[in-house]
């Protein structure tokens, strides 16, 4: 197996062009809103963050999956090894709403499973990455680091290691524009264990950027989303020593015939040890 080191400098070049792409899009007035078959929102800037990220990873070995890309059959999929799993813009919603708490989001998916995660958000420009056997790591600024032909350990020297030494795991994560009736009522049995839980909100993979760096003990997602909104996400939490599990506590897979996530829980690493009988 070749290093997946090799691999981050590509990914966080593609977001970092993406971001920009996003960003200039955002300082206007023009979004451009559009509404795709499934009947969510499709915004310009989701459409050259998308041609951004494919012109950067086109030129690596593996084929892409993107949210914004014609979607490749299942029975093509099947073959890929590895490849990336990419969602240009994570948070239409919140990009609309302009609140800024919107990603975008890049996995390295290997045998159907997420082995190497970026995710940055341009407005806090903040970048989390993580490749297997590497950790997590955070780094702040990241605009202002000139990431091209930088190895990792140069990264490194710029960013912090997840998890955060200070956890605040008396605190559940919920979704800011999808709270389900199911999500509250697992909510109310956890506090039966665990005392009572402040909630914390917020969009896209930011809650799961959160989880990772110990801001938040538990994310209970019982609600629809898609492999390419979660997948780097995983990555980074892992690397982080937390977990991200199915809500019956079995693995999550990647590259499935139905690119729909089953519902899930994610945890930090400090919730898990003081709470190991969660589920």
């Amino acid at each position: 197996m070749e290093n997946l080191e090799n691999w981050i400098n590509p990914a966080i070049k593609a977001v970092a062009t993406a971001g920009k792409a996003i960003l200039e899009v955002y300082s206007g007035n023009d979004f451009h809103i559009s509404i795709k078959s499934d009947h969510s929102p499709l915004t310009l800037a989701d459409r050259r963050a998308d041609e951004k990220i494919t012109a950067v990873l086109n030129k690596t070995p593996f084929p892409v999956l993107s949210e914004e890309s014609k979607h490749q059959e299942y029975q093509k999929r099947i073959s890929w090894d590895t490849f990336w799993l990419v969602d240009p813009l994570d948070g239409t919603k919140e990009f609309i709403s302009r609140n800024d708490e919107f990603t975008v989001n890049i996995a390295l998916i290997r045998k159907g499973e997420p082995v190497l995660g970026v995710i940055y958000i341009p407005v806090y420009d903040q970048l989390y990455y993580a490749s297997r056997g590497s950790g997590a790591w955070k780094m702040e600024g990241f605009s202002l680091f000139n990431a091209e032909g930088k190895n990792r350990n140069q990264l490194i020297s710029h960013s912090t290691a997840l998890p955060a030494r200070q956890q605040n795991i008396m605190s559940v994560m919920v979704s800011r524009s999808h709270l389900s009736d199911e999500t509250r009522t697992y909510i109310t049995n956890l506090e039966q264990k665990t005392g009572p839980l402040e909630q914390v909100t917020a969009g896209s993979s930011l809650k799961l950027c959160r989880i990772a760096e110990g801001a938040t003990g538990i994310y209970p997602r019982f609600g629809p989303t898609m492999e390419w909104d979660i997948a780097a996400g995983v990555a980074i939490v892992k690397e982080a020593g937390g977990t991200v599990t199915v809500a019956d506590g079995s693995r999550l897979e990647f590259n499935k015939k139905d690119l729909l996530n089953p519902w899930f829980i994610a945890v930090s690493a400090g919730f898990q040890q003081n709470f190991p009988d969660y589920l």
